[in-house]
């Protein structure tokens, strides 16, 4: 965003960028691709149990944060209630890709990390259904119809959604492709042939796109790990752009009025509008003070709100401009603000912990002739993989360990040769135990020699539920 300030009208360069249509559009494929990447790294096992709560966090929740925010806007910043009902839509969307990069990186409960990835790739869709909706130049609809029309439009993407991620899957299952190179591009291609027929058949192409890239990330494709760092590459790509773009679409030298509206509404966000969501939306699940806590501070924003504030500008909405401004400037000082605090809160909720073991990140190589796959891991520097002989890791029978790799020396260990950090480990393992022993070594990774007598990750979390 930087670069395209410094480019743009008020920097060195002074180019004039006005255009909001290409920004708008531009910045519509770059989340349809941040939510296929998203999608295709959300693991099935670990948000099952989350679902209902992010389903109404995404619904319910939303609805509160636009009502209080609005309401924050108009009689604290002065706002018309239009533009203020569009600014507490706009604001009210926790952005995926600051959540998919934050909380990856951050150890905290996989409850809380669940329910965070799942509403970001659920709530994009009825904010942007609101956002369309208040910025029409007549009177919105009725909330009952404009209730109606979120949930068929979301029935109809979660429908398109899951059944082009299912026939896909089935499909490069199935069909050998003519080269290994093409499986990245074909899984991207599906996930975008999700939005494109979502969006025709008038349902939400943000949810297909992320139900879709959910159910081709969980599978188990040939040649996933290619994949994987494909769309990786592409989601940064498409955050790259977006933000250059809007960097371009803002002047500067015009924001000074719009910052203290900006930290007011942001203030009603983050204190008072996100907490009501979260606990509203909640209240049937019975989690934590301390985990709701997190999520209220965890509802992060980036680059899509200001996308969203592209949608009235475009529709010629009086008093656009300012929305815009004022949810730029709002974004960045909030984002900077919760960002970096994160971790700080969630050690404060005793919810993270300074000295958490790292999870182990596993990349895995189909052997298709072989009916096996070839593990790779690095031991990270916190895991308590630590000190681990290879013995004592008690993979299912069917895998081992067959290389590893020291200080750019490689061995072959025996049963009694203890891990290190900084290690890179080789596992081969066969197509029926492949599952259990990823979810062996990343046990190790967390528990030590004592996983097998604490038990798996998914018990002792049913535990700490209980």
């Amino acid at each position: 965003m930087g670069i395209g300030v410094l480019v743009g009208e008020d920097g060195l360069f002074g180019y004039d960028f006005d255009d909001v249509e290409l920004t708008q559009v531009f910045g519509y494929a770059a989340l349809a691709l941040i939510l296929a990447e998203g999608g295709l790294g959300t693991k099935w096992r670990e948000i099952r149990p989350a679902l209902p709560a992010a389903a109404v966090l995404s619904t319910v929740g939303v609805a509160a944060s636009v009502g209080v925010t609005a309401a924050g806007a108009h009689y604290l910043a002065g706002l018309e209630w239009k533009q203020a009902l569009i600014m507490g839509a706009v604001v009210s969307s926790t952005d995926a890709a600051a959540v998919f990069s934050v909380l990856r990186r951050v150890p905290l409960p996989k409850r809380v990390t669940g329910v965070m990835e799942a509403e970001s790739g659920f709530n994009d869709a009825p904010v942007v259904i609101l956002v369309v909706a208040f910025s029409t130049s007549g009177d919105v609809s009725s909330w009952y119809v404009l209730l109606g029309e979120i949930l068929l439009q979301l029935a109809i993407g979660a429908a398109l959604g899951l059944a082009i991620g299912w026939l896909g899957s089935f499909a490069l299952r199935h069909v050998a492709l003519p080269a290994s190179g093409l499986y990245p591009i074909a899984v991207m291609a599906l996930a975008m042939v999700a939005y494109a027929v979502a969006a025709l058949a008038h349902g939400s192409g943000f949810l297909a796109v992320y139900l879709a890239a959910m159910v081709l990330g969980n599978a188990k494709l040939p040649h996933w790990s290619a994949t994987r760092g494909f769309a990786d590459g592409v989601g940064w790509l498409a955050q790259i752009g977006m933000f250059v773009l809007l960097g371009l679409l803002v002047t500067p030298h015009e924001l000074g009025d719009d910052i203290l509206p900006a930290v007011v509404i942001g203030l009603v966000l983050t204190t008072v509008a996100r907490p009501v969501s979260v606990i509203v939306s909640l209240l049937p699940f019975r989690i934590p003070w301390r985990e709701q806590a997190l999520m209220s501070w965890a509802g992060l924003r980036g680059a899509v709100p200001i996308v969203l504030a592209t949608i009235p500008m475009v529709n010629d909405v009086p008093g656009s401009e300012r929305v815009f401004s004022i949810v730029f400037v709002l974004v960045i000082v909030y984002t900077v603000v919760q960002g970096p605090t994160l971790p700080l809160v969630a050690r404060w909720l005793r919810l993270g912990e300074k000295d958490a073991a790292y999870d182990l990140g596993i990349e895995s190589a189909p052997l298709e002739r072989l009916r096996g796959h070839l593990l790779s891991l690095s031991v990270p520097e916190r895991s308590r993989m630590h000190g681990v002989e290879v013995g004592e890791l008690r993979l299912p029978p069917g895998a081992a360990v067959t290389l590893v790799v020291r200080d750019g020396a490689s061995f072959v260990p025996s049963p009694t040769d203890a891990l290190r950090r900084g290690d890179d480990l080789l596992v081969v393992a066969t197509d029926e135990v492949r599952d259990a022993a990823e979810q062996r070594l990343r046990d190790v990774g967390r528990g030590g020699k004592l996983a097998r007598w604490l038990g798996g990750t998914e018990r002792r979390e049913g535990e700490a539920g209980r």
